[in-house]
């Protein structure tokens, strides 16, 4: 399969997730508003998709909506059956995605150091 319908079926699939999120998550005790999908990884096979979501919050509430996610994956998985015409449906498999907040850690490292001097 070319490495540029692999990334287009990711981007599709990444796009129609996040749009399904307040539809999936609405009543859950943990707030849709919350996540962020960064990314979505299928495999060559197009059976397995590893989404990666970052969550707005302290440790305890990111492990409180990511086991959220894995609750509803099969919801997720029933909204891209019926949005997007695949051969397989891929398994949803959610993972939480620390980058964002390492990102913060290094500008707020960067905000620190003195100004250089001409």
């Amino acid at each position: 399969m070319a490495v540029e319908r692999l990334e287009r079926i990711n981007s599709l699939l990444k796009r129609v997730i996040a749009e399904s999120m307040f539809s999936v998550m609405q009543g859950d005790s943990v707030a849709p508003g919350l996540f962020t999908v960064t990314d979505v990884s299928c495999g060559k096979d197009l059976r397995d998709a590893t989404v990666r979501v970052s969550v707005f919050g302290d440790d305890e509430l990111k492990e409180l909506g990511l086991q959220h996610l894995k609750h509803n994956a099969k919801k997720f998985q029933a909204i891209i059956n019926r949005e997007v015409r695949m051969k397989f449906t891929p398994r949803l498999v959610f993972q939480l995605d620390r980058s964002l907040e390492k990102g913060d850690e290094v500008l707020a490292i960067l905000d620190k150091l003195p100004p250089i001097a001409d």
